[in-house]
């Protein structure tokens, strides 16, 4: 879905283009659509509180915290559009773990998410669903046991449900925030559906202990499922969608090859997150730093045109 640049939260968006390559005209274009003040709220859960992005803001970055990372790729947004000269406020409220039903109520000691909006909102930012399917569950299983066969058909046959209640969310989000611009965001591909790459060091997440070659596969059809009921939320919702997958099949260019075990950039944390000062289980299969900024390019990618 495009939206007018005359919105303004598109136009800060696409303003704040320059630092990653808009062109001349459209900058020129959208600086005259510059808000006075642009209200922004970030929420949702571990992959928008940027869990696995290290630079935690105080206090959050503990077990069972909301582990909200410096690196998100709200923060990382927010810091583009004031550098461009954006007056931004800016409320981060996403907790890691935090499900659709978290949202109205209180989450590890937080007030309910929705309470961040306001009447006054324009821009919001949301990653939800994982939890609401028990996503990290079977992630866990995958490495502990086997994800492949019934277990990734069952983790399937929740997807669709988790699509409405996420659809749901965005229709609470319009009725607290009716002017705002809702940009949902997907999860991609944590693990490679193919063969490890060959000789170069890997994460130990991808010895085949962990992840048999048929566990890899069904993996990618849940992680592709899920990005489809998303992407399907989004369209019922007015929301625009922007994902590491290009149409649910595909990943886009700019995440090609970053799955963890086919390069040495990947853009997920592995079990090294479990080595001694790291964040532990809560991080595995997490973007890292590096993702959550690739993530933030393809949000700024869809204002800038």
């Amino acid at each position: 879905m495009r939206l007018s640049l005359a919105r303004p939260a598109v136009a800060a968006l696409a303003i704040a283009g320059c630092l990653v390559g808009a062109s001349a005209p459209a900058q020129a274009d959208t600086k005259q659509a510059r808000p006075t003040t642009l209200n922004v709220v970030a929420m949702g859960d571990s992959y928008a509180s940027g869990t696995g992005a290290g630079d935690y803001k105080d206090g959050t970055g503990v077990p069972n915290g909301c582990w909200r990372s410096s690196n998100s790729y709200s923060e990382t947004l927010v810091e583009r559009m004031r550098a461009a000269g954006v007056s931004v406020s800016f409320k981060n409220v996403s907790c890691s773990g935090a499900a659709t039903t978290n949202m109205i109520t209180s989450f590890k000691g937080q007030p309910p998410q929705l309470k961040a909006l306001t009447k006054d909102t324009d821009l919001v930012f949301l990653t939800i669903g994982t939890s609401d399917v028990d996503f990290a569950g079977y992630g866990a299983q995958c490495i502990a046991a086997d994800c492949s066969g019934p277990a990734a058909q069952e983790m399937l046959s929740r997807m669709p449900r988790m699509g409405d209640y996420v659809l749901s969310l965005m229709i609470k989000i319009k009725a607290y925030s009716p002017k705002a611009t809702i940009v949902l965001t997907g999860y991609g591909s944590q693990l490679t559906e193919g063969a490890n790459a060959p000789g170069i060091p890997l994460d130990p997440i991808c010895e085949p202990q962990y992840f048999s070659s048929q566990e890899r596969i069904d993996g990618n059809a849940v992680a592709r499922a899920l990005d489809a009921n998303l992407r399907h939320a989004a369209e019922h919702a007015g929301a625009t969608f922007v994902s590491p997958y290009v149409d649910s099949v595909n990943l886009h260019p700019s995440f090609e090859g970053h799955s963890l075990c086919e390069s040495t950039e990947p853009y997920y944390r592995g079990l090294e997150a479990l080595a001694p000062g790291q964040e532990g289980m809560e991080a595995v299969l997490h973007l890292n730093a590096s993702g959550q900024e690739a993530l933030a390019d393809l949000i700024q990618g869809e204002f800038v045109r």
